[in-house]
């Protein structure tokens, strides 16, 4: 009996196995007709794949990336089936999805012409139109190799002979026609629709090695609709008239030698032009900081073994042997020839962050099938640049370059601009060590208690939490967060790197208050009426400071704003926590003044907050959600506040947080009863006996003690 969990939480159970498709149906009847495929606790499978255990199922559609790349390779099998039933005795052998499109490898002795591909394309359609039911089996190694032999399909019968001995291998029937296939698939060939269109061939090796056959390569585009279709062909056709290859030729700009493929023949009006795009780069380095120094092109091969490139990047690199046997390297990238420059002279913490860059000219052997005027070249100038800092810079270091790079992008007409790091890449350099310290281990999020009021950073539950474990911890906690503003600064700033722990920091004496005045504004209030809701405020980061910074100013200035109160609080100084601002605080009012609360104002306060629960179980819902699709896990620790021990107060609202967060399944560590509540002498852990955050030692014991539940429960 499976209990699936969709998306936003919601659970429908089952007494039998489901399908996709049935479990589609369920939800409504339009969803059944627009479902393409389905995704199982992450893995991608047809509609008619059975459902028998308790899993997390997401249902996608044409509108779906996931949805859109289906029908492009369903329609790349139709493309393989059509040929075969034109030309028989062609040979198929790969046909992935690219993008905006896909194409498939042929091998035919014949080329195919422009007239054979309408040929095909209607032959598909035809396919389209006999709607033949699409359908997956596994079949033993030895005899899908066999049968694949006896059909003449050598390539395939190839690739089956690669798969490693254990792996299944699936097989993909539409109608009779099959084809080797890892899946999914569409449920029939009808569908995938007739938006789609080939449009060009060209030769590729098999398995892109120049020394095995030349094969044929169709190409095509597939589309959810006839519109999307029709933009994209309108789109190339404009891109054709506007191809900078012709462009630079007629106006007088660049041309390209056989002499020297993959590399420019720069002419006056052109190299003019070059030379002022460098200058414009030169002054946006220079007011973000940036030093600008110049390498050697070529380098000793013994520089490139010590950075590891030569392991990793050795067959793109050109290289000469000198007649004293020395073998060097003409640069293919800027970085270990940085590195040296770095390396000379002493530097101290005090110099970091250092910003080098620099216009360096490297060369990379690429194939020639790949080369593409000025877009896909063999030697450029790379407008390259280099930031050494410490690990605690990396955050604000990582935003200041996206903040310059989207800059300049904007100056140069481009509005729609897609960033993508490369945290771990399969070939890179540097030990595993290294790279895992670009993984955030811990990533805390809350109030006054996860910044550190009243303690210096080393001292805070991160600094402690780093000592302990030696791992990367990441603090986005702020004084005066609440629920919902924890909830949108973990959506904004969730970092893009791999995620393994949350700690969500929940504050026993005024989350459900601050949470009663967080819903009350509208754009706050998006954040959870809203899933997809985000500001993008992770590349306005200058701004927000700058806006914070400026606030305050004005909150120091204001004669009824108790600097008294404010000053003798909170141990850090002002400036230059709001320089260090990493939350959305521009969205909510900072405090205009700072008290401590009487008991009965805790204890009358939480009974009438304690109606927010609701608002609260929603916002952990979505967070755990969040954490769930980044493969984190959320963890809800529950900080006790010092009228717990000053005085008998009973804070009702205890008892529903705790089960609200536990019937969401997220972990719960009660920090009252696994440390405070054991202690002789609680108060001795706040700050002069009458403050309600902690003292040193109170967030390193506290510390410890998350640390050791954390890792219990791991383990």
């Amino acid at each position: 009996m499976p209990n699936i969990t969709l998306p936003d939480g919601k659970q429908l159970s089952f007494s039998e196995s489901v399908t996709g498709f049935q479990l589609a149906e369920k939800i409504s009847k339009s969803l059944s007709k627009q479902a393409l495929i389905i995704s199982v606790d992450g893995q991608l499978k047809d509609l008619d794949f059975k459902i028998e255990k308790d899993s997390k199922v997401k249902i996608f559609t044409s509108k779906d990336k996931e949805g859109l790349e289906t029908i492009r390779h369903d329609t790349a099998h139709i493309l393989a089936m059509a040929v075969q039933e034109l030309f028989p005795g062609t040979q198929v052998t790969i046909g992935p999805v690219i993008e905006d499109g896909f194409y498939y490898d042929f091998a035919r002795k014949e080329p195919f012409t422009q007239e054979d591909l309408e040929k095909i394309e209607n032959k598909m359609k035809d396919i389209v139109d006999r709607n033949e039911k699409t359908y997956r089996e596994v079949w033993k190694r030895n005899d899908a190799i066999k049968h694949f032999k006896n059909n003449g399909e050598h390539y395939k019968a190839e690739i089956i002979n690669s798969i490693p001995e254990g792996e299944e291998v699936s097989i993909y029937f539409h109608g009779k026609w099959h084809d080797l296939c890892r899946g999914p698939h569409l449920s029939s060939t009808g569908k995938i629709g007739k938006y789609f269109k080939l449009t060009k061939v060209s030769g590729a090796y098999w398995r892109g090695d120049s020394n095995n056959e030349m094969l044929q390569r169709v190409y095509g585009t597939s589309w959810s609709t006839q519109k999307e279709l029709d933009e994209y062909l309108n789109r190339i056709e404009e891109a054709e008239k506007r191809d900078h290859r012709k462009l630079g030729k007629e106006m007088d700009l660049f041309h390209f030698r056989e002499e020297s493929p993959g590399s420019v023949f720069w002419h006056e009006k052109g190299w003019n032009l070059f030379q002022k795009l460098i200058s414009y780069m030169r002054t946006k380095q220079d007011h973000a900081g940036y030093k600008e120094i110049n390498t050697p092109e070529i380098l000793d091969r013994t520089l490139w073994e010590k950075s590891g490139h030569w392991e990793k990047f050795g067959a793109n690199m050109y290289t000469s042997t000198t007649p004293d046997e020395k073998v060097f390297a003409i640069k293919p990238m800027n970085c270990p020839g940085c590195v040296q420059v770095f390396n000379q002279g002493l530097k101290s913490y005090r110099d970091l962050p250092l910003k080098m860059s620099e216009f360096g000219k490297v060369h990379r052997y690429e194939p020639s099938g790949a080369l593409h005027g000025l877009l896909r070249v063999r030697a450029f100038t790379q407008d390259d640049a280099h930031i050494f800092c410490t690990e605690e810079q990396i955050t604000q270091e990582c935003l200041s370059v996206t903040n310059l790079i989207l800059e300049i992008y904007k100056d140069l007409g481009f509005k729609d601009v897609i960033l993508k790091y490369s945290d771990r890449p399969e070939q890179r350099v540097g030990e595993d060590i290294i790279w895992d310290k670009s993984k955030v281990d811990y990533l805390l999020i809350g109030d006054s208690f996860v910044h550190g009021a009243c303690v210096n950073s080393k001292d805070n539950f991160a600094g402690n939490l780093k000592a302990l474990t030696k791992k990367n911890v990441i603090n986005l906690g702020y004084g005066g967060n609440g629920p919902l503003i924890n909830l949108a600064t973990l959506i904004e700033y969730l970092p893009s790197q791999k995620v393994d722990k949350i700690l969500w920091f929940y504050f026993e004496e005024n989350d459900l208050q601050e949470l009663n005045l967080e819903i009350r504004n509208s754009i706050l209030k998006n954040y959870l009426d809203n899933r997809s809701f985000s500001q993008n405020l992770k590349v306005k980061q200058s701004l927000i400071d700058k806006y914070s910074e400026n606030l305050m100013k004005i909150k120091i200035e204001n004669k009824n704003f108790d600097k008294k109160i404010f000053n003798e609080s909170l141990s850090y100084k002002l400036l230059e926590l709001i320089k260090s601002v990493k939350n959305i605080a521009i969205l909510y009012e900072f405090r205009k003044k700072f008290f401590l609360r009487k008991k009965n104002d805790i204890e009358n306060k939480d009974k009438s907050y304690s109606n927010n629960i609701d608002e609260l179980t929603e916002i952990l819902k979505i967070a755990n959600y969040i954490a769930e699709n980044k493969g984190a896990k959320l963890y809800f620790i529950y900080l006790p506040g010092f009228w717990r021990y000053s005085s008998d107060v009973n804070l009702r609202s205890y008892n529903l947080v705790k089960e609200s967060v536990q019937n969401l399944n997220i972990e719960f560590i009660d920090i009252h009863e696994s440390f405070f509540k054991k202690q002789t002498d609680p108060l001795k852990f706040f700050p002069f006996r009458k403050f309600g955050h902690y003292n040193e030692e109170g967030y390193s014991q506290v510390s410890k003690k998350i640390f050791q539940l954390i890792k219990g429960s791991s383990n």
